[in-house]
């Protein structure tokens, strides 16, 4: 059984690292900008739970998030003004601040009680901390516009200010900041892995009957009968599925939406829409059959893929954009959206693959209106070709 290791200041600040993707001038201003905005995003979820007391049944667990966030780039700023994060947490608990240094060993627990009464409302005095933390941060930005910071003293004391309200406002709203900054690890891994280990296949060990393609190949045609455009789908020679069309009163080619379904299929290993297409559902396992691949599942894959789609369009089908690109907040509501769900268990990085993938082959059937996809679970990969007339 291998001991707990409590989580260090400066080990956190290491970590934290690396997921920062900023580089040049404007990453300063960047962390800036980041430590300001989730200070904010920290009051708005206060204002929320005032507003709706009963019904906001999020409130804990987005509080704990957030300071995860104003951590992550208070240690970026830190870092950025080659201030250690443990020398900023030390002066801001200890009795006389000028003496504070950088202590490797510091770790969260050592920032708060050992016992911290569990709140599950706001008080009065966490909301008063909130306000001034909003304060502290205000000040270091504009010591940061005004070049004040340059003095090294200077610019320490303004991140103590901003880490002791932090400290305090952890232990008003009764969480430890350590189960902060590991949330937040976990959280920008999830989405900015250090290594990227793919997760076995939902139907591992299963007859083949029972099993997702692990290469597949099918052609994609759209086909105008009658003036109405209808996309067809066959794989070695046999039709799959029914034609299609946009089911919209204004065309925007949705009709190549099941794309989306083999490029899950192909990156995730999931897809109860193409199960079911398939005749692949796992009868074998009465209870995954019910819940994994029945008509509930498969309604949450439409949904989660038609959701994406109007989001898609806001962003030129996500044209240009590379892995690591695709907004965060986007990957977190696909999470929310399949919750309960085995395929929860993908990470986000996972799913910006899927999408993107997906996305890169809708596009090309875009504007070649018909192609070859290729399924290839072995390499994670949908890929395109085009097909002659």
């Amino acid at each position: 059984m291998t001991d707990f290791q409590a989580l260090t200041l400066d080990g956190y600040a290491a970590q934290a690292a690396l997921t920062d993707q900023r580089r040049g001038s404007s990453a300063m201003s960047f962390a800036l900008l980041g430590l300001f905005g989730e200070t904010g995003s920290l009051l708005t979820e206060l204002k929320k739970k005032q507003r709706d007391q009963t019904t906001y049944l999020g409130y804990a667990d987005a509080v704990v998030e957030e300071l995860g966030d104003v951590l992550w780039y208070l240690s970026s700023l830190c870092r950025r003004s080659r201030i250690a994060l443990s020398a900023v947490a030390g002066a801001a608990i200890a009795a006389d601040p000028s003496k504070a240094q950088r202590d490797p060993t510091l770790t969260f627990h050592g920032l708060q009680p050992a016992v911290m009464p569990l709140s599950r409302e706001p008080t009065a005095s966490f909301e008063r901390t909130l306000l001034q933390l909003a304060i502290r941060v205000g000040e270091l930005v504009r010591q940061y516009e005004a070049e004040a910071p340059r003095k090294r003293g200077a610019r320490q004391h303004s991140l103590t200010e901003v880490m002791r309200c932090l400290i305090r406002a952890a232990t008003e709203a009764g969480v430890t900041l350590e189960a902060a900054a590991v949330k937040n690890l976990h959280k920008i891994f999830d989405r900015w892995p250090r290594e990227r280990v793919y997760p076995a296949p939902f139907d591992e060990g299963l007859v083949a009957e029972e099993t997702l393609p692990r290469a597949m190949t099918i052609d994609v045609v759209e086909r105008v009968i009658d003036g109405q455009p209808f996309v067809f789908q066959r794989s070695n020679g046999v039709n799959v599925g029914d034609r299609l069309t946009d089911n919209a009163a204004v065309p925007d080619d949705y009709r190549f939406h099941d794309v989306f379904h083999y490029a899950y299929v192909a990156v995730l290993g999931w897809s109860p829409v193409t199960r079911s297409l398939l005749r692949l559902k796992r009868k074998s396992l009465p209870t995954v059959d019910e819940a994994e691949d029945g008509a509930r599942a498969m309604l949450i894959e439409e949904g989660v893929t038609t959701w994406l789609f109007g989001q898609a369009q806001q962003l030129r089908f996500f044209e240009g954009m590379r892995s690591g690109e695709l907004p965060l907040d986007l990957l977190k509501e696909v999470r929310e959206f399949v919750a309960g769900y085995e395929v929860e268990r993908c990470p986000l990085w996972l799913w910006e693959e899927a999408i993107l993938q997906g996305y890169d082959a809708f596009r090309f059937l875009r504007e070649k209106r018909r192609a070859r996809l290729s399924i290839d679970f072995k390499h994670r990969r949908l890929r395109v070709r085009e097909i002659s007339q």
